[in-house]
């Protein structure tokens, strides 16, 4: 992976979508490929991902404190 940006966008906008699997094909596969090449979007990435792994954790009780 490296810096190299190439001709692709950035792709941080879409990272949530490409997290929760609500992206359709055609915009999936152009995240999958640009964050395997980028290192700035591939940590926005994880970082969503965690974010959302620790949102499944919480119950409704949770989110009511």
């Amino acid at each position: 992976m490296t810096a190299d940006r190439g001709d692709d966008p950035h792709v941080h906008r879409l990272l949530g979508a490409y997290v929760l699997d609500a992206l359709e094909t055609e915009e999936s596969g152009p995240v999958a490929r640009h964050i395997q090449r980028c290192e700035s979007c591939a940590a926005a990435y994880v970082e969503v991902a965690e974010a959302v792994s620790l949102l499944a954790l919480l119950n409704a009780d949770d989110l009511l404190e």
